[in-house]
């Protein structure tokens, strides 16, 4: 998946689902590779929609208290998380610090909405993980990987918790839970 071209309809998505947020966190990790460009893409999208943005490093666990006291004490009104293997991870701790400092936050992954997350917005994985079986197959049966072309996502799934709501107390608009592919009660 291109975090170029989903960090900003993350963002998107944040803003249609809590039009009043105008100064957003982006919580990214400088270790990974690929978020320098996302975090370039972001700052386009955050001028395109008025948004403020606030970056935040995050490489370590130990960052998150931090960041989350800083998006706080800024009195920022949600942030996004740029999809990493280290937000994988910590999801129930993402979750739990933004309820905690009542923050709302869009993940990239489904996974972190169940986890207590208030929403995502992102390819299926369960999608790419069928796709990739595929390829390992063709793979299997003689095909160099070399002659089978790149693909990108393209099944994308919108997933938002309102008990999460509920708590951090949001009211998100019907239209826009009628969008959604999944809503957690």
């Amino acid at each position: 998946m291109l975090l170029t071209d989903v960090v900003p309809k993350d963002l998107e998505m944040f803003k249609d689902a809590l039009p009043q947020a105008t100064r957003i966190g982006i919580l990214w990790n400088p270790t990974t590779p690929s978020h320098p460009p996302a975090l370039k893409a972001v700052e386009a999208a955050g001028a395109a929609l008025s948004v403020s943005l606030r970056m935040m490093p995050v490489s370590t666990v130990e960052d998150f208290d931090g960041a989350f006291a800083t998006m706080t004490r800024e009195r920022l009104d949600g942030f996004l998380v740029v999809a990493s293997p280290l937000a994988s991870s910590q999801r129930a701790r993402l979750a739990e610090l933004a309820l905690e400092q009542r923050l709302p936050g869009v993940f990239a992954t489904k996974e972190n909405v169940e986890a207590g997350g208030l929403m995502s917005y992102g390819p299926d994985t369960g999608d790419l993980t069928r796709r990739a079986a595929l390829y390992i197959v063709k793979i299997l049966n003689g095909t160099k990987p070399a002659d089978l072309p790149v693909e990108q996502a393209t099944k994308f799934e919108l997933v938002v918790n309102l008990k999460t709501a509920r708590a951090l107390g949001l009211k998100i608009s019907e239209s826009f839970l009628q969008r959604a592919d999944e809503v957690i009660e």
